[in-house]
Parts: C-alpha cells; sequence; structure tokens
C-alpha cells in the first residue's frame, strides 16, 4: 500500500486567495523562554490551503462545514489529467479529457496549476471550472470534485455544484500523483457553521 498526502503545509506566510485572510503561525509560549510548553497560536481564513468548500460558502443560507458528507469524501476517486488545459476548464475542454465513466462519484482535475504551488505569491491565473463545465459535472453524477489550486471554478460554477450537493475540494497538491484510480480519505475540521474547512487529504494505492 502507497499513501499519497496531497495536502498543502500549512505555514506562517503561505500564499493564500487574494482578498482572504493571511495565514500566520505564531509561538505563544516557548519551552526556552521558560514557559512548560511549545504552544502555538494559529490565525487563517477557513479556505486557507487544502480545503473543503461548504454549501454555505456561495448559497444563502447553505449548511456550514460540520454537515459536509464523510461517505463522500472517502472512497475511490479518480484522477484526471486536465494539465493540457491552458485557460478555463470550459465544456467543450472538459468534455475532451479523458473523464471516467459517467456515475464515477469522485474525481479530481490534475491541471497546470499545480505548479503554481512552486511560486511564493497568489496569482490568479489558474485554471477552473465555468458553470458549462460545472453543470455537465452534475449531470455525470459526480459527488465530489477536486482540483489542485485555491478554486474549482468561478462564482456560477460553485453555485451550479454547491446547490446539486457536490463537494468541492481545493487547494489540493497533485504534483507528484499519476492520472489514475486511487482511494481517497479527506477529512475536513468540522467547523460548526464554518463557509469552509482546512482538510487533510491522502490518496491510496493499495
Amino acid at each position: 500500500m502507497r499513501v499519497f498526502d496531497i495536502s498543502v503545509p500549512i505555514r506562517d506566510g503561505m500564499l493564500h486567495y487574494a482578498g482572504n485572510p493571511p495565514v500566520h503561525v505564531t509561538r505563544v509560549q516557548s519551552i526556552a523562554a521558560g514557559d512548560p510548553a511549545n504552544v502555538s497560536e494559529l490565525d487563517m481564513g477557513a479556505h486557507s490551503g487544502t480545503h473543503v468548500d461548504a454549501p454555505d460558502h456561495f448559497l444563502e443560507d447553505g449548511a456550514g462545514a460540520e454537515t459536509l458528507p464523510l461517505e463522500v469524501l472517502i472512497g475511490q476517486v479518480e484522477v484526471v489529467d486536465a494539465t493540457a488545459a491552458t485557460s478555463a476548464l470550459d465544456l467543450a475542454t472538459v468534455r475532451a479529457l479523458e473523464l471516467p465513466p459517467r456515475g464515477s462519484k469522485r474525481i479530481l482535475f490534475k491541471t497546470r496549476n499545480s505548479q503554481l504551488w512552486n511560486r511564493d505569491e497568489f496569482t490568479r491565473d489558474f485554471v477552473r471550472l465555468d458553470k458549462g463545465a460545472a453543470t455537465y459535472m452534475v449531470k455525470r453524477g459526480t459527488r465530489l470534485l477536486g482540483i489542485d489550486y485555491l478554486s474549482i471554478g468561478d462564482a456560477a460554477a460553485h453555485r451550479v455544484l454547491l446547490s446539486a450537493g457536490v463537494v468541492c475540494v481545493e487547494g489540493l497538491d497533485l504534483r507528484g500523483i499519476e492520472p489514475g484510480s486511487y482511494e481517497l480519505i479527506c477529512l475536513p475540521l468540522k467547523l460548526v457553521g464554518s463557509d469552509g474547512a482546512p482538510a487533510r487529504a491522502v490518496l491510496i494505492r493499495r
């Protein structure tokens, strides 16, 4: 069995989506300073690093992160090669991909975004779904969609996916992952009423 960690490391000053809170990890108690233990303070937005969107992120009166269905976040997943896409993952681009059969519940898109994790600053020049592509994926029976940067799509795509109950996993690091079938385990923090939650995500190949 091989386990692949596809989570982005949380660190002080890491890149974050423009306009969202920055990430700060601060040591507030220190053994070296005479304290009995080391204690750190974590200050960041709910959509920092690898995270899962809750319906409340784009839907008025949408459910919070504590309601995210674990049975969707755990199970067989297909990593799809979308590295040829140079701009939006629109309907034509997505339909041209080698997608798994209709009804496949979980799909992660590996795009050129993966290389953006090598940068220190956020960029808006990343590949994401538009409304047409999101609608197509919903019609295919997709329950979970993931992507290798900080947003699965534009606002319209988010509304389509979240309205249909699709779980959106963002901020994945797929640089070392080959396309194909894996088992996904993605566990977001149980943040009551939050519009999203940081998560640890791994792929398993047996």
